[in-house]
C-alpha cells in the first residue's frame, strides 16, 4: 500500500522541463526564424550604413516579399542610388541600373557575393531559403537568458550544394528572433558575423531593429541595417514582383 502511495505521488510531481518534451528540431528552428521575420508577406522600410576604415555612407531601402519564393528592394536614397533595384523570384535574380536603364541577371554563382558593397550578400538582401534547402542542420547548443531558450544551430551545406559557405552558425531565441548568425569558409575560418542589437516591436510583432554584419578580418569593417517601418501580411500583387515593375517602379 506504501508503495502504491509513493508512486502516486511521484506522477503527480512536475516533471522536469529537459524530460518534459523534446528540443526542437534544428531546421525547424531556423525556418521559424525566417518566416518570423518575413511573415506570408512584408513591406518595410530601414537604412543602410557601410563603415569602412575611412568612409561611410547611408542608403534608403524600401523592400517587399511574399512567401519564400518572392522579394523586391528598391534604394530610395541617396540620389545618386536611388531606383537601384533587386528582384528575386523562384531563386532566380535580376539587378536594375538606372543610370544605364539596364537589367541584369546575377548568375547563382554570384549570390553570395555582396549587394551594393555592403557585408551583407546578394542572398541576404533576397532572405532567399538556400539555407534551408541546400544544407542540414544541427542543434548544437541551447541555453537560457531572461527566462527564455536559446538555442545555437550549425548549419552544414549538403555534398554538391552549390554555396559558398562552409558552415554557418545560427543563434536563435525561442520566440524565433535571430540574435546571431555566423559565416565560415571550407576550412571551417570564421568570415563574417551578424549581431542583432536592438529588438523593437514593429508590425505587431518583435523584430531585430538593429542588425550588424562584421567582417572578421576587419573588424572596424561593418554594415549596419536599421529596421524603421514593418507592415505584414498585406495583399502583395503579382505585377510587384516583375521585372518591367523592377524597370518602371509603379509601387
Amino acid at each position: 500500500m506504501r508503495l502504491r502511495t509513493i508512486a502516486t505521488l511521484l506522477l503527480l510531481l512536475p516533471v522536469p522541463l529537459a524530460l518534459a518534451a523534446d528540443p526542437p528540431q534544428a531546421r525547424d528552428l531556423v525556418k521559424a526564424a525566417l518566416d518570423h521575420w518575413r511573415g506570408d508577406s512584408s513591406y518595410s522600410e530601414m537604412t543602410m550604413i557601410i563603415h569602412r576604415a575611412d568612409w561611410q555612407r547611408s542608403l534608403s531601402m524600401r523592400s517587399w516579399t511574399r512567401g519564400s519564393k518572392h522579394s523586391l528592394v528598391r534604394i530610395t536614397a541617396p540620389t545618386k542610388d536611388a531606383g537601384t533595384a533587386t528582384l528575386l523570384i523562384d531563386g532566380d535574380m535580376w539587378t536594375f541600373a538606372p543610370k544605364v536603364n539596364r537589367i541584369i541577371k546575377v548568375p547563382s554563382s554570384m549570390m553570395g557575393q555582396s549587394w551594393m558593397g555592403s557585408d551583407f550578400s546578394n542572398n541576404d538582401v533576397a532572405k532567399a531559403d538556400d539555407i534551408l534547402a541546400q544544407y542540414s542542420h544541427s542543434l548544437i547548443g541551447q541555453a537560457e537568458q531572461d527566462g527564455m531558450k536559446i538555442y545555437t544551430i550549425e548549419a552544414r551545406p549538403h555534398e554538391h550544394a552549390a554555396v559558398v559557405w562552409g558552415k554557418e552558425v545560427l543563434t536563435v531565441r525561442a520566440d524565433h528572433l535571430l540574435l546571431a548568425h555566423d559565416f565560415y569558409d571550407q576550412s571551417d575560418l570564421l568570415i563574417k558575423s551578424l549581431r542583432t542589437t536592438e529588438i523593437k516591436s514593429l508590425g505587431g510583432r518583435l523584430l531585430p531593429s538593429i542588425q550588424r554584419i562584421t567582417n572578421a578580418e576587419a573588424p572596424e569593417e561593418w554594415t549596419e541595417i536599421r529596421l524603421e517601418q514593418v507592415r505584414f501580411n498585406e495583399a502583395m500583387p503579382d505585377w510587384l514582383f516583375t521585372q518591367s515593375n523592377l524597370r518602371n517602379p509603379r509601387h
